[in-house]
């Protein structure tokens, strides 16, 4: 048990046995608990060596690890003081809620994939198409909407995904739902079992699994999944830009997938991010090859925001009714005032003007990312999405290293449902404008500590 332990000007929860490790995880509690507040002074290393009876060096590297780490900041001539950024007190914790993922609770650069820039959401044009929307629709608008979402949404998507990702999508057809992450668990309470890409999202494997689905996994190569290994009566797959490896289906590929469905099978293809695509044209949907035995999921987690929870499935025929119905078993009301805005966005081009903004911004991360990269390391599934792989020998030494300049990135081992390489996923589309140039150079001082020179 830590016993407390001060100098003359800081309060610590230290037992001097543990060294200098204990002593650094001793301030790093002090910061995160909100005892030490942003801006406060820390005695010099000097001072703080005399009082607790270490060597001044041992001050130092504690200093110097919690500064990497991003809890403390130096300036030549000036005290080290507790970062600006840092993590809420424990009572602020509890108010908030709990972290949208555990691996992010500690830093302070966000390169972990799976969100867009939050800053960059159109504030302006949705407060406009609020006011529009708010002036236009009548009474009963505010109602308990359809389950399947408003009819003025599935008619701007229907345009809307057929136009710009060839999706067969007539407005009766389309079901709105709160993101991907319930259409797939409704979809695993229809079904019996469900294969996915190995690797794939753990999360949406497990939503399936609460359904009451069992997953199982089919293996994805450089040419996307290998179709000829279907064993299941429905697979989930991310044609475009697989996730997490990045690759794309292959044209062969894709004509097996459509014939595999046309002959019974299931599949339930998610377009997260096929709107960003920056190397080659876009890639169609392939709902558009067979309708019937496809359906198409998306969603504005990517290209707005996810707290928006607007996701899309694209459905058969035969499957509207169950998925509607069992929504509404479920408690499913939709939030007929957002998806009616979002209908506004589409309808006026508003959301289309967005998406190519971004589109252009994050392409120009990309480029920014890839050109500070150590040459050691090798980037994959680079044409398109928010984020890349780097696959690396050990694994956790790379998350080490990072993860030490408190920079938050994924494992591309958690990945996996069955076993395959190391690396690390890094999302390039999370951070705000402003701190994206001192993120990718937070990471790539991580990777330069663990690189190794390619044979």
């Amino acid at each position: 048990m830590a016993r407390s332990w001060s100098s003359s000007d800081l309060h610590l929860d230290w037992d001097p046995g543990t060294g200098r490790r204990g002593l650094t995880g001793a301030l790093r509690s002090a910061i995160r608990d909100g005892r030490l507040a942003p801006g406060t002074a820390l005695p010099s290393t000097r001072a703080l060596a005399a009082d607790l009876g270490v060597a001044r060096g041992t001050i130092t590297r504690v200093y110097g690890d919690l500064t990497a780490e991003g809890y403390l900041r130096s300036r030549q001539g000036a005290p080290t003081r507790v970062a600006a950024v840092t993590r809420a007190p424990a009572e602020a914790r509890e108010k908030a809620g709990p972290a949208s993922a555990a691996w992010l609770r500690d830093a302070r650069w966000d390169l972990f994939p799976g969100r867009p820039d939050l800053s960059s959401f159109p504030r302006a044009a949705w407060a406009s198409a609020t006011r529009r929307v708010l002036h236009a629709m009548p009474a009963g608008s505010f109602d308990y909407g359809d389950p399947a979402g408003p009819a003025a949404l599935r008619e701007a998507l229907a345009r809307y995904l057929a136009r710009s990702r060839g999706v067969l999508a007539e407005p009766d057809r389309i079901v709105v739902c709160g993101g991907y992450l319930q259409a797939i668990t409704v979809l695993g309470q229809l079904y019996g079992e469900i294969a996915f890409e190995d690797p794939s999202l753990p999360e949406f494997r497990l939503a399936a699994a609460r359904g009451g689905a069992k997953t199982v996994p089919v293996p994805v190569d450089e040419r996307g999944l290998r179709v000829s290994e279907l064993d299941s009566p429905v697979v989930v797959v991310t044609p475009a830009h697989q996730y997490p490896l990045g690759v794309t289906l292959a044209p062969e590929r894709r004509s097996a997938l459509a014939g595999w469905a046309a002959a019974g099978g299931l599949v339930i293809e998610d377009d997260y991010d096929g709107e960003f695509r920056f190397d080659r044209q876009p890639l169609g949907a392939v709902q558009s090859l067979a309708p019937e035995r496809i359906v198409y999921a998306g969603g504005v987690s990517k290209t707005l925001a996810p707290s928006l929870r607007i996701g899309w499935l694209v459905l058969p025929r035969r499957l509207v009714t169950p998925v509607r119905d069992r929504m509404a078993e479920l408690g499913w009301r939709p939030p007929v005032l957002d998806h009616l805005i979002l209908a506004d966005l589409l309808t006026s081009g508003a959301y289309d003007r967005h998406v190519r903004q971004r589109r252009t911004a994050y392409r120009r991360r990309r480029d920014r990312l890839l050109a500070a990269l150590p040459p050691e390391f090798v980037p994959e599934g680079i044409s398109a999405g928010l984020h890349l792989v780097l696959k690396v020998p050990d694994e956790e030494a790379a998350v080490r290293a990072v993860r030490r300049r408190s920079v938050a990135v994924d494992q591309l081992s958690r990945h996996w449902m069955t076993s395959g390489p190391g690396g690390i996923v890094v999302g390039y589309g999370t951070p705000a404008e402003h701190a994206f140039g001192p993120a990718v150079a937070a990471l790539v001082e991580g990777l330069r500590a663990v690189a190794t020179p390619r044979p």
